[in-house]
């Protein structure tokens, strides 16, 4: 039977955080893609890439496999309430219920990781808590049928733990070895860990004008729970 994966694209999507996964989980046998927005109008990414939809909402078809990426548009989705909703009847049919970077966010507004580990972006980090759910630093962390990915490269990880689950170890390690992933970075940046300080901070004053925007509406987000 054809599995089903569906990701959500959106105006202002990473592009990375839906083409890195896409193109592992594409690379599976039996598989069917479907790109779902609103509309099928085309969209631009946060990096200007336009991005066609092959669904809508209303025709989507159940998937086994939802997964939401990341991106400074997930900012506006976070109280849009035909988003919430499509994703909400989406995950209580889907065999797994997915996301990469600040797509967990989403997730979380959709009230589906209350109680549940889960990871973001580094920068967001703080927000997952507020949303109900557990903040765990890994790369890829599973809960269940939760599984959520870490910042926009950790989708091709996050591909490759999904690939595994689907089509097994094997399957999964073919697809890396096609796509010559054997990531060696030329600096070791690529984490607050280990960057330097003064590049740290460089990208928290680059990025705090849309965090703030952020941590407001999951603040209010948060106080309608309680």
């Amino acid at each position: 039977m054809t599995i089903q994966i569906g990701f959500l694209v959106f105006p202002r999507v990473q592009q990375l955080d839906l083409t890195g996964p896409h193109d592992v989980l594409a690379s599976l046998p039996d598989t069917t893609i479907q790109l779902i927005w609103k509309t099928r109008e085309p969209v631009a990414s946060s990096s200007g890439l336009i991005l066609t939809p092959t669904t809508t909402y209303e025709d989507c078809p159940p998937l086994d496999v939802i997964c939401i990426p990341g991106g400074s548009g997930v900012t506006d989705l976070l109280q849009d309430s035909q988003t919430i909703e499509f994703v909400k009847r989406q995950a209580a049919s889907a065999r797994y219920i997915t996301s990469v970077c600040t797509g967990a966010l989403l997730l979380g507004a959709a009230g589906l990781l209350h109680g549940r580990r889960a990871t973001t972006h580094w920068a967001s980090h703080s927000l997952l808590e507020p949303l109900g759910a557990i903040p765990t630093h890994e790369r890829v962390v599973r809960d269940g049928n939760i599984i959520t990915g870490g910042g926009v490269t950790a989708g091709i990880d996050f591909g490759l733990t999904v690939a595994a689950e689907l089509a097994g170890a094997e399957q999964a390690q073919a697809i890396q070895l096609q796509l010559e992933y054997d990531p060696a970075p030329p600096f070791n940046a690529g984490s607050p860990d280990v960057a330097p300080r003064s590049i740290v901070e460089l990208v928290k004053r680059q990025s705090e004008p849309g965090l703030a925007a952020r941590r407001r509406i999951v603040a209010d987000i948060a106080a309608s729970r309680n």
